[in-house]
Parts: structure tokens; C-alpha cells; sequence
């Protein structure tokens, strides 16, 4: 059976099946024929796929016949089993998608591990079901391709010193792409920015000869002040 359909199977529709089996079964043996039990082994079974519930922040799309008819939900609805089919479930509430450019060059050819985290949700069901076939993968592939697109126009120093800016160019590269899916980018936070251990020790080591530079600049101002 369909993984689909029997992650849409609820409680309300076990509830039924049970329900009918049970009052089929206790008429059976009370009757002393197998009628009743076969009725309500059929009716519940019917029922079973035929109720459907959609939680609150969920959006689904009902097919009749593969022809979209509209949207379901939330909240408990009836279907034809065969003639109507469901969409997945939507989740419209906001979501969180962890992205990684693992080795990218920046602007100034130094290789960077930068993690990053998108902040989006579904606007408009109808269109993400209708407009891309799988907007979780949609998703993740377009942020990581838009992060090592982002990463190659800037330099290492803006990398580390301006994350949000960087945040915010992705946030908008991202929006303009998903908003004809349904979709709306939220916010992109830049976590971490991670360069080759042998060039972090060199700008280390740099670093620390440009403070003791500038510490002999002030002590040989302040010998000769005195």
C-alpha cells in the first residue's frame, strides 16, 4: 500500500473501522450469519480511507480524478477512496533548513567551510503543490547554491565581519526565487565561517607581529617623549 496513504490514516478513521467491525461482528453472532460482519468489514474499511483530519498549521490538496479541485483544512473532511486523492501534508508553520558550503572559494581565493540557517514557510499551499514537485528539496538545494554563489562575491574579511549583511543578500536572492513557489524566505543567519587551520595559524602569527609592532611603536614614542 501507498507510504502516502497510510501516513493519512488518523485516529478518527481507526476509531470507525474498529467501530464497525466490532457492530458487525456482535450481529453476526447474534444473527448466526456472516452478513453483518462482511458489511461492516467493508463499511469500516471504507471509512478507514475515507476520513481524513489535517492539523491545524497543515494545508492539503484534493485531486478528483488527478484534477485539483482545492484545498482541505484543517480540521476533519470525507473523501471518495480511488476517484479523490490527497497531496501531502503542508506544513505552514515556519521551518528551519541547515545549509554547508564545504571548500568554497571567496572573492579573494581562500577556501571556507560556512554553515548557514534559512528561515522560511509556506505562504500559499496551493502553489508549492502545484508549482514545484518537492519544495523541501527545492529549498535546501536553492540555499546551498545561492550560499557558494554568495560566498564567491565576497572577500574573507567581509565573510567574518559581516555575516549579517551576508545574511540578508541570501535572504533576498532566496525570497525572489521561492516566492512564485509559494514560499517566503524569513531570514538567513551565517553561523560559522571556517578557514584551512594552516592559514588561521599565519593570520595568527601576523596578527601577533602587528601588535608587537605597534607596541614598540609606543614604547619608542614614549622613550623619546621622555
Amino acid at each position: 500500500m501507498n507510504k502516502m496513504v497510510l501516513a493519512q490514516i488518523n485516529g478518527v478513521a481507526v476509531a470507525a473501522f474498529v467501530l464497525c467491525l466490532v457492530v458487525g461482528a456482535l450481529l453476526g453472532a447474534t444473527m448466526h450469519h456472516p452478513a453483518p460482519l462482511i458489511v461492516g468489514l467493508l463499511l469500516g474499511l471504507y471509512l478507514l480511507f475515507a476520513i481524513k483530519v489535517v492539523r491545524q498549521w497543515e494545508k492539503v490538496a484534493l485531486l478528483r480524478l488527478g484534477r485539483y479541485v482545492g484545498l482541505r483544512g484543517p480540521g476533519i473532511f470525507h473523501i471518495v477512496p480511488v476517484v479523490e486523492t490527497l497531496s501531502p501534508f503542508v506544513d505552514q508553520r515556519v521551518r528551519v533548513a541547515s545549509v554547508t558550503a564545504e571548500s568554497t572559494l571567496t572573492r579573494d581565493t581562500v577556501p571556507v567551510n560556512v554553515d548557514a540557517i534559512v528561515f522560511w514557510m509556506v505562504w500559499n499551499a496551493e502553489k508549492a503543490i502545484l508549482e514545484v514537485e518537492n519544495f523541501l528539496d527545492a529549498i535546501n538545494l536553492s540555499a546551498q547554491t545561492a550560499l557558494r554563489e554568495s560566498i564567491g562575491r565576497h572577500e574573507l574579511a567581509q565573510m567574518i565581519t559581516e555575516r549579517e549583511t551576508l545574511g540578508r543578500e541570501l535572504q533576498r536572492i532566496l525570497d525572489e526565487k521561492t516566492n512564485p513557489w509559494g514560499i517566503t524566505v524569513q531570514s538567513v543567519e551565517v553561523r560559522d565561517v571556517r578557514i584551512p587551520q594552516g592559514l588561521e595559524d599565519a593570520m595568527s602569527r601576523q596578527a601577533q607581529a602587528e601588535r608587537e609592532r605597534q607596541a614598540r611603536i609606543i614604547l619608542a614614542a614614549c622613550g623619546a617623549s621622555s
